[in-house]
């Protein structure tokens, strides 16, 4: 039970954080100060008694993690950092200024923050990615408390993060709901039915504990049940005011992200009591415990393919994962419940302790990719490359969150045959292209599949392998190697008349079309662009210059934003390349034009006018002979 002395100690820390909250926002000019105010009783409590954090040591492994999934209450974040001695009222008033790690909504250019959020219904999902870390595989004490709003709660992520939550009983997650009402363009779908939130979560196996927010007696009450001997994930759905503290704008519409001019904000400091100058003496971890896991000696033994066999790239990504992983105990994956089809099963066989089925929930899955992460492991998630488009917006915030996530999407392009095309992933390369740090990798074998996977363990950023449902022959040798960045120039001679670039199915095309052309007495210059970014584009200056600038992109995705944006993008501005003395670019870009059906992948590709019989017309058509000719 908490003394009067702490009671009040409490009070005076959050009226703090609301005064510091309006400064910020105030100084800044914007901001969102009122929904700050609501949840300060909160953050007061769980900053003087409850939060176990080395700030002098933000990477320390047993930390509890604190996520504020509502990002625009950053001001309250802020105000926090200043309330623990990490930042100073300097700092503090460098709020959304140009330059300022302070920014808009938390991004983890600040050491204390481990993932942007701001972009709502993301926190609790990710914070669901750290709980999985701390449970199963550091088997670690920390907790992740994850403050949101109630107007994110209508988002679907969330209770995805509730469901898988409930499911892997993540004892760690704690989740506080800021129910102050008031959304940003008026009431909220369910306002201070406080128990419909109650009920929900319950719903999905959560302990929830019902509270008024700013009863600190409530708080604290609620915050020690939570470092008892629960064995489920908590809920705490608090209802609050926003505004909380100054009358003007307690519980009245309209002031989501406003700011008060410096007159009202100094009336408003003088309601709550004045300027406070409070630090707390955050206590800190245990300092001796560390992460279960023991890292592996072996020697990575990739899968080798013998020449000429046919492998799906897909099959060849769950055996190089399965090899990765007995040699890398950093290594997890996830999978959305088709890990039979995109052969994550295999490394799920071999280490299942490492293994977390997402189910159909593809938010979810990159969320807790995003999650993993941050404890420094490497997460490999796959699915559909279809089905990313789902959850794209987590794939961006990641990119927000400097996050180093690995994503395998297979069944990729026409070629996945029957399915048809709600299963085609044909906007997967523009998509992951327009990410910032991203890297998209696009095997056409088996052995190539193997080399990148090995790869992409410690690429930064967002890593993206392009994987395919058939069998496709394996035209390299297990010795060679694929350079992220690179790409290979298979059939080449001094007398190439035009260059042909493809990568994963089209290459096997863009082959098929050099044998035939070659009998025919014409000569192509084969590339295979198995690194789409980043590109190699000094090779395809070398080959366009040597080919007169003739030039055929083909790909098993949309025109718009894939092989063909990437490789005229590389040539952009080329007269001031080094290497580009060529002739003017006539490029031919054959790709996916047309809504595919259902059929066998031979005729698919035919019809989208991307196979072999395509790029031989083109190549005549570049060149000005006759299609049905023979040179």
């Amino acid at each position: 039970m908490a003394t009067a002395e702490q009671l009040q100690a409490w009070h005076e820390l959050a009226q703090q954080l609301r005064i510091d909250s309006i400064r910020a926002t105030t100084a800044a000019g914007s901001g969102h100060p009122t929904s700050s105010m609501s949840a300060a009783d909160l953050i007061a409590v769980l900053l003087s008694n409850y939060l176990r954090y080395d700030f002098s040591n933000p990477d320390y492994a047993n930390n509890d993690r604190l996520i504020f999934s509502k990002g625009h209450a950053s001001p309250l974040l802020y105000a926090l950092y200043k309330a623990a001695g990490a930042i100073s009222d300097a700092e503090l008033m460098s709020l959304r200024q140009f330059g300022s790690p302070l920014q808009g909504h938390p991004v983890p250019v600040l050491p204390w923050v481990d993932v942007a959020t701001g972009s709502l219904g993301q926190g609790l999902p990710m914070g669901v990615g750290i709980g999985l870390a701390g449970e199963y595989l550091d088997q670690l004490s920390y907790r992740i408390w994850v403050l949101l709003g109630d107007s994110e709660m209508s988002e679907g992520s969330v209770w995805e993060g509730f469901e898988l939550a409930g499911h892997y009983k993540l004892s760690n997650l704690v989740a506080i709901i800021d129910v102050n009402r008031l959304g940003q363009r008026g009431q909220t779908m369910l306002g201070w039915n406080t128990q419909a939130y109650c009920d929900r979560a319950k719903a999905f196996g959560w302990n929830v504990i019902e509270i008024d927010g700013h009863n600190l007696t409530e708080i604290d009450e609620a915050y020690a049940e939570v470092t008892s001997n629960i064995v489920c994930p908590t809920a705490i759905v608090a209802r609050t005011i926003k505004g909380k503290g100054v009358k003007a704008f307690e519980d009245i519409g309209g002031w989501h992200g406003k700011t008060l001019p410096e007159e009202e904000a100094k009336k408003a400091i003088t309601e709550l009591g004045g300027e406070r100058q409070i630090t707390i003496e955050v206590e800190k971890p245990d300092t001796q415990a560390k992460p279960a896991y023991i890292e592996k000696s072996e020697s990575l033994q990739l899968p080798t393919y013998k020449q000429g066999h046919s492998i799906a790239t897909r099959k060849a990504y769950g055996e190089a994962l399965k090899a990765l992983g007995a040699t890398r105990a950093d290594v997890v994956v996830l999978d959305a419940e088709v890990s039979n089809s995109t052969y994550a099963e295999d490394f799920a066989e071999a280490h299942p302790d490492r293994y977390f089925e997402m189910y159909i929930a593809e938010q979810q899955m990159v969320a807790t990719a995003v999650g993993l992460q941050v404890r420094k492991y490497k997460p490999f998630a796959s699915t559909f490359a279809a089905f990313f488009t789902r959850a794209y917006d987590f794939i961006r915030m990641a990119a927000v969150s400097r996050a180093n996530i690995k994503l395998v999407g297979s069944h990729a392009g026409v070629s996945i045959g029957e399915d048809g095309p709600s299963q085609m992933g044909l906007e997967d390369i523009a998509s992951l292209r327009s990410v910032w740090s991203s890297t998209v990798l696009y095997p056409c074998d088996g052995n190539q599949t193997a080399k990148l996977v090995a790869q992409m363990a410690d690429c930064e950023g967002i890593v993206y392998l392009r994987t395919t449902r058939m069998k496709t022959p394996v035209i390299y040798s297990p010795d060679e190697e694929f350079p992220i960045g690179g790409c290979k120039v298979i059939r080449s001679s001094n007398h190439d008349q035009v260059t042909v670039i493809g990568a994963g199915v089209t290459l096997h095309e863009a082959l098929k079309a050099y044998e035939e052309l070659n009998n025919q007495g014409i000569s192509i210059r084969v590339i295979d662009l198995y690194s789409v970014k980043p590109i190699d584009a000094q090779t395809l200056y070398q080959a366009v210059s040597d080919t007169n600038g003739n030039l055929i992109v083909v790909e098993d995705h949309w025109s718009e934003g894939g092989l063909g944006a990437a490789v005229l993008e590389a040539f952009a501005g080329t007269e001031t390349a080094p290497n580009y003395t060529g002739a003017k670019l006539r490029v031919v870009h054959l790709a996916v034009r047309e809504m595919p059906g259902s059929g066998t992948p031979e005729e698919l590709l035919h019809a989208a006018k991307i196979d072999a019989d395509a790029i031989i017309a083109a190549a005549k058509s570049l060149l000005k002979q006759p299609v049905g000719a023979s040179a």
